[in-house]
This record gives structure tokens, sequence and C-alpha cells, in this order.
């Protein structure tokens, strides 16, 4: 040690001393709610009536606190239970009579004069559910990307639906986990629709200019329509869209002076700027329609 040098004095941190300075600074108001804590803890623990009173106070508060917590909570959760309830949707799908059908037993044959006959029910949709991770609106040709492809059941050519029925469009491409479907918001859409009231049928098709605008060409003007009316999909599509499916509500109908036909313009019954999940409808009787109408093309050719 150098001679003039003096030992290292030890120095109190800041933090501590100013936690110090505060103590003392504002002794008397600190001893104060101690005593004052003390006096209501005596007062509370040793008398019958202030321990109801503060019990109730204190239920209710915590109570309070505890509705806030579970608000907050809830927010966090609402992603696990919005899947939970598609999935359940998804289960009510295929339990619906409408996705069942009787088959035809009119032209069976008679055998020993017992008829040959069944009352089973065969399956001829089901809904698959499937998330939507990208979906275009500003374009002229609109798709939307699944997040579910051939491994899950998928298939070219499935109709899709919103979770409330509500006509999206048609699958047009399918990976093994993923799937490109045609938006109703195409400009090379063409789906077959129907007014719910009169039955009179034509064809949807999107101008490429509006959202959510769709029309509807190839009715008559002696068809009654009017704003407000329904139009929904007539089951003579060729996608697996099953009758009945909503398209959408009549917003305008405008005698064309060219033709004898109306220019309808309705809104889409789907809500194409918020899809987070589509169902898909797959017609399990489909391909053997299409094998039926192959051959029979095939016969028209030959002859």
């Amino acid at each position: 040690m150098l001679p003039n040098s003096q030992p290292p004095q030890f120095q109190i941190p800041r933090v501590v001393r100013n936690i110090f300075l505060f103590i003392r600074r504002y002794f008397t108001f600190l001893f104060f709610l101690l005593l004052q804590g003390f006096s209501i803890y005596l007062i509370v623990h040793y008398n019958t009536y202030h321990n109801a009173v503060f019990s109730s106070a204190t239920g209710q508060l915590t109570g309070k606190i505890n509705e806030q917590y579970n608000k907050v909570e809830d927010y966090f959760y609402l992603k696990k239970t919005n899947d939970s309830l598609v999935k359940a949707n998804e289960r009510l799908y295929n339990k619906l009579k409408q996705d069942f059908q009787l088959p035809d037993t009119v032209s069976k044959q008679v055998v020993d004069t017992i008829k040959i006959d069944s009352i089973a029910q065969y399956r001829k949709y089901t809904y698959l559910q499937a998330p939507v991770i990208q979906n275009s609106v500003s374009s002229q040709a609109n798709f939307i990307v699944l997040g579910r492809g051939r491994a899950q059941q998928l298939k070219e050519g499935m109709g899709l639906v919103d979770i409330n029925n509500g006509v999206v469009g048609v699958i047009t491409e399918v990976s093994n986990d993923y799937a490109v479907a045609m938006s109703l918001m195409h400009k090379n859409s063409q789906l077959d629709g129907k007014l719910l009231k009169s039955g009179e049928t034509g064809t949807v098709t999107w101008d490429g200019v509006t959202p959510n605008i769709l029309s509807i060409s190839r009715i008559p003007k002696s068809v009654k329509v009017a704003a407000g009316d329904t139009i929904i999909s007539s089951g003579n599509s060729t996608s697996t869209l099953p009758k009945g499916m909503i398209l959408g509500v009549v917003t305008e109908v405008t005698p064309d002076k060219s033709t004898n036909n109306y220019q309808i313009k309705f809104k889409t019954a789907a809500d194409f700027y918020n899809l987070q999940y589509v169902y898909a409808i797959d017609d399990s009787q489909q391909e053997a329609i299409k094998q039926l109408l192959e051959k029979a093309k095939q016969k028209d050719k030959q002859q």
C-alpha cells in the first residue's frame, strides 16, 4: 500500500439509500398506516358484525376481479373455441336429413312373389371442414387456398360453402395437403342458380367490378322477381353443390331492353372479406353419374 493511499470506503447503493431516505421522510405516515391496518384487523377479527361486512365486501371485490380475469382469459381462448365449434358443425352437418337419400325402389323386380326392397339410407353428401389460409378479393381472378388436400379427402370439383351454407366457390386444384378453389368472385366462375320463390333457373356470374355483387342471367321478364328475393343453388351444376345452398339476396332488377330477360344483381350470402373456415361438399354419387355420362357420350360418337 502506498504511504498516501487510503483504504477503500464502503458505499451504500443508491437505490438502498433512496429507500432509507423515503422511510425517514415519511416515517410518521407509514407508521400511521401500519397502526391503521392493525386496528382494522383487530376490529374485523374480533367482531362478528364487522367480520361479516368485511367478508361480503372482499367477496364482491374478488368476484369482480375474477370476472374481468375470466373475460381476458376467454378472449385468448377464442381461437380454440372457434376450432371446436367448426368441428362440431361438421359432425352436425353430416347428420342432416337432406344429406342422406333413399334408393329408388320403383323398378325393383319381384321374385317368387316376394318384392326385393330396402329402406336403408345411403349417404349422398359429406361435409369436410377446411381452414382458409389465403383468400383474394381484389382482382378479377380470385382464388381461395385451403389448408386441406387430397390426403384429407378433398377432390377437384367439390363445391364450397361457408359456415352458414353460403356458397363460396368450387375446388379446381388439389395437392396432397392443400387445395385451391375458384371463388364466386372470379371472372370465369359460372354456376347454376335458382330463384327460391318461382324456381326459375339461370347462370350466376361475376362482372369483375363490384365485390360481393353477382349477377344471374336468363331469367325471363314473365317471372315475378323483386329486391329481397333469395337465390339458391339449383342442384343442376356440374359441381357437387346440393340444391338449396344460399347464393345471395336480390338487390337490383332491371329489364334488359335488347332481350326478354331481366338483368338481376344480388349480394352474396358469403362474406368473402371474412372467410376463416369453409365446408367442402363431397357428392358420393357424382363419380357414378360421370361414368354413365361418359359411356353415353362414347356411344353417341360411335353412332
